[in-house]
């Protein structure tokens, strides 16, 4: 039974089933725009100090039929859902879109965007991927200014620099909030489920950032805090999925396989709340400064960074919530994440940490399939006797 504030989590469920109505609603009752962005780099920030609401496109749990002819079938689930829903229109809420990261088939989806919705506007900033070469800061200032110039004429408002650092106080205490729910999940004194801690983050990605910290608010002042942690359970992190967030039932059989989710370094988890912008830069140059230390906190393979790797920081974040064990989500033809997972395999392989490889699909995967995956999983974790060390 769940031990969060079941009417605030009923509210973000509502949202977060159906962002599209909320943003129709929002922008019925408060007379302005919506823009829509995509994973995972978007400083949404940009569009609430035009007084707009920033809303990251998600995935729709419908069947794909429209888009099949925009997108060829070896796209990932989330780009395939993108076109879709531009194509039967349920995207036709957003008075634009922005783009600022970039992977073959995200380019496909925004073009897809371009072709069905022509009179919608669509930026595409591209982000170096490059993170410390000399030229790496200034290129991502252009860039930020340049979705600045493009937020300002869709929305008509210009953005001022002391509404944009409200607008950064604003989303950091959301994300500080959403982090202590991970500490306190780690700390196994607060039971908080995948689902649950996945339900807090997406509805922060589609809600009005001020009504969803109160939600959350409200949720902390009533949330048990045990004094121990149980110490009988398989502690499990989950890695990798980045553009689309797994299904809630997939993450329910996780754990209901014998093992807790304590951490995860999922785009629609820890990567999403992972960096603050700091406060005390001008607050533009601030948003080049929270690009750039995001591959730093939660390192991405999209993105190089000389002295940061996903691997080691995924070891890092192991030893650091006592995991053990670790479930990687990969959503299927997931380049990116395709061509950095033999890495990752190796590195765990190397520390003696049992790892299960789990490939989703826009379309679902057998339940009964993935409990006995994990249930075997779960089983051989138990009968590792070695203690982990990394």
């Amino acid at each position: 039974m769940s031990e969060l504030h079941a009417p605030s989590m009923a509210m973000l469920q509502t949202v977060a089933d159906d962002p599209v109505t909320y943003a129709n609603n929002w922008k019925t009752a408060h007379q302005r725009p919506v823009v829509g962005s995509f994973p995972m780099n978007f400083p949404v920030e940009l569009v609430h100090a035009a007084g707009a609401l920033p809303v990251i496109i998600q995935e729709s749990r419908t069947p794909i039929t429209e888009g099949r002819s925009l997108l060829a079938e070896f796209y990932c689930g989330y780009t395939r859902s993108v076109a879709d829903q531009a194509a039967i229109g349920e995207l036709d809420v957003f008075d634009a879109f922005a783009a600022a990261d970039h992977c073959v088939q995200l380019l496909g989806a925004v073009d897809a965007i371009r072709y069905t919705r022509p009179e919608k506007p669509v930026h595409f900033a591209q982000f170096t991927s490059a993170m410390d070469d000399a030229w790496t800061k200034p290129r991502v200032d252009g860039r930020i200014a340049e979705l600045r110039s493009q937020i300002e004429t869709v929305t008509g408002t210009a953005v001022e620099t002391d509404t944009l650092s409200a607008s950064i106080k604003a989303f950091n205490r959301n994300r500080q909030l959403l982090r202590h729910f991970y500490e306190l999940r780690r700390s196994g004194r607060a039971r908080i489920t995948a689902s649950e801690m996945q339900l807090l983050v997406k509805s922060s990605m589609v809600m009005d950032i001020d009504q969803h910290t109160a939600a959350l608010q409200t949720i902390l002042a009533e949330l048990p805090v045990h004094d121990e942690a149980p110490d009988d359970v398989v502690r499990l992190h989950i890695s990798g999925h980045f553009c689309h967030a797994p299904r809630p039932e997939i993450l329910d059989v996780i754990e209901e396989s014998g093992a807790i989710v304590v951490d995860d370094d999922l785009y629609t988890g820890f990567r999403y709340i992972s960096t603050d912008v700091p406060e005390s830069q001008d607050p533009l140059a601030a948003l080049s400064s929270w690009y750039l230390e995001r591959n730093v906190k939660a390192p991405c393979p999209t993105r190089v960074t000389s002295e940061v790797d996903w691997d080691t920081y995924l070891l890092d974040s192991i030893a650091a919530s006592g995991a053990s064990g670790v479930l990687v989500l990969m959503a299927k033809f997931c380049e990116p994440h395709m061509l950095y997972y033999p890495e990752l395999r190796k590195a765990l392989e190397s520390h003696g940490i049992p790892s299960l490889l789990i490939e989703t699909e826009h379309e679902g995967i057998p339940v009964e399939k993935l409990r006995t995956q994990m249930e075997t999983f779960v089983e051989r974790i138990r009968r590792h006797v070695t203690t982990v060390a990394v």
